[in-house]
């Protein structure tokens, strides 16, 4: 069943009007009238000109395939739901929003559990139509739509949690889009992330090692009462899930192709998840 949308949480991104979305068929701002489609999927696009990424469709199935069949985030899942668990009970719904939210299996995931007795809302923007396009279809339950999160489509205080999942930040907007009593959640790499690809696939460049200091102390500045949160764990992927692994990530994007092939070859491996869970109060 799909998602009954409340639009009333939406603004123009070009002037910060309300919408009105009496057609069915569009969103269309009450101030100067600027129009942005509804799609038969039930997505919005929000952008007034065409965006390149890099990432693509092959990219987003392969992540959610290995998201969804190998359950390869499944413990980061956890950690997360734990930690944004206790949502004021004043508020009449539990409201999520995911900045870079791709074809939406985080989300999708995180939708998926109780807090404090209620059900989340969520809510996914990302400026790649081709991860939107995925989540709209595959998902139903939560709100798409492809949008610049430098200039989200949202009235102020909108959401109980703002989430960034190895995505940039805008941390003017998420202040912008978080309730008072807000939490943001940002979830970088650790030195240990992917390790294993790392060390295989760059036997002698800069990219064996990694560093999120400079991301760590950005959100520190950014955030009131920000704190950290590691989580490091190891799972073993089948020869299939190696290949979603390597489609995914940027990591075997730009590596030696010998190294790429050789590592399509193995029947297993154990590749570590390490990653910095940092917490954020509005």
């Amino acid at each position: 069943m799909k998602r009954t949308v409340d639009f009333s949480m939406f603004r123009c991104p070009l002037c910060d009007s309300s919408m009105d979305a009496a057609s069915g068929k569009s969103l269309i701002c009450t101030e100067r009238g600027h129009t942005f489609d509804l799609s038969r999927h039930g997505y919005v696009n929000f952008l007034t000109k065409l965006v390149k990424t890099s990432y693509g469709a092959e990219l987003f199935e392969a992540r959610s395939r290995l998201i969804g069949e190998c359950g390869f985030f499944d413990p980061l899942h956890d950690a997360i739901a734990e930690l944004i668990s206790h949502p004021k009970s004043g508020h009449e719904a539990f409201t999520i929003l995911d900045s870079g939210c791709g074809e939406g299996s985080h989300l999708n995931a995180l939708c998926g559990f109780d807090y404090a007795g209620k059900a989340a809302i969520g809510t996914g923007i990302d400026l790649s139509k081709d991860g939107i396009l995925k989540a709209s279809k595959a998902f139903k339950d939560q709100m798409w739509a492809v949008a610049d999160v430098a200039r989200a489509p949202f009235h102020d205080r909108q959401f109980d949690v703002v989430l960034s999942i190895f995505s940039p930040s805008n941390y003017a907007e998420f202040h912008r889009l978080l309730k008072n009593d807000g939490m943001l959640v940002k979830v970088v790499p650790r030195s240990d992330y992917l390790i294993e690809l790392r060390q295989f696939l760059y036997t002698d460049s800069p990219r064996r090692t990694y560093s999120n200091a400079a991301a760590v102390e950005r959100f520190a500045a950014n955030a009131a009462h920000s704190r950290p949160v590691r989580l490091r764990y190891v799972k073993t992927l089948d020869q299939q899930a190696i290949h979603w692994l390597l489609k995914m990530t940027p990591l075997a994007w730009s590596a030696p192709k010998d190294r790429v092939s050789l590592l399509k070859e193995m029947k297993s491996a154990d590749i570590t998840v390490d990653v910095d869970i940092l917490i954020g109060m509005k």
